[in-house]
């Protein structure tokens, strides 16, 4: 009986327990269109302390229906504080984009820090971004930005490894540019000397036997 108790008991508080944030996150962002980027800034400067991001609908290319660009809306919620996300096929004109605020020591690509240096010395750069930037460059993140997929190169140690296994060689570069990235991505971001050369070692692993991650 005591037992049954129990079981009951943890039962309830299980059900009682809120979803997690992240799932909540993701499902209950609203979409929203601006149609210019001054639009986009005015909803930013009032809206970037109160929400938790949004997906950002787009034109297309050729879309006759205006919008603010990805580009502008990049430029833009960097000066907040806020990043871009996941993009996601909308509707024949629209593709929808998300941007949230920054996280906590989420880390930062090179592209986003010749951005913000620009628009700093365009004078856009708002309070909140500045408190991003400053506290990148005093928790070491800004000086281990991460290049992005276009421009980031294979590094020699990776080579070198690869070099070593021609199997696994020859699958990695017979890769497409986004999962050959995803390898690039975690050595590029790996901190510690000891765990890049134990990482280099398992991609090898994996790539040798037409894995990828």
């Amino acid at each position: 009986m005591p037992g049954r108790t129990r079981l009951a008991t943890k039962a309830l508080q299980a059900a009682a327990k809120p979803a997690p944030a992240s799932t909540a996150a993701t499902t209950t962002l609203p979409t929203q269109l601006f149609e210019d980027m001054t639009a986009w800034e005015t909803w930013l400067e009032t809206n970037h302390t109160d929400t938790t991001g949004l997906w950002l609908k787009i034109s297309k290319k050729g879309s006759a229906i205006a919008s603010v660009t990805y580009d502008e809306a990049l430029n833009t919620a960097l000066c907040f504080g806020w990043i871009d996300g996941q993009k996601k096929s909308h509707d024949a004109n629209h593709f929808v984009q998300r941007f949230t605020p920054r996280r906590k020591r989420s880390m930062w690509s090179k592209r986003n820090v010749d951005k913000v240096a620009v628009l700093i010395e365009a004078g856009r750069m708002r309070q909140a971004g500045q408190a991003e930037i400053d506290a990148a460059k005093a928790d070491g993140r800004w000086a281990k930005a991460y290049s992005g997929s276009s421009v980031m190169q294979v590094p020699d140690d990776f080579q070198a490894a690869l070099d070593r296994n021609k199997r696994a060689k020859a699958f990695f570069e017979g890769l497409g540019k986004t999962k050959r990235y995803s390898f690039l991505w975690r050595i590029e971001t790996t901190k510690r000397e000891e765990t890049r050369k134990k990482k280099i070692e398992q991609f090898v692993g994996l790539l040798a036997k037409g894995k990828t991650l």
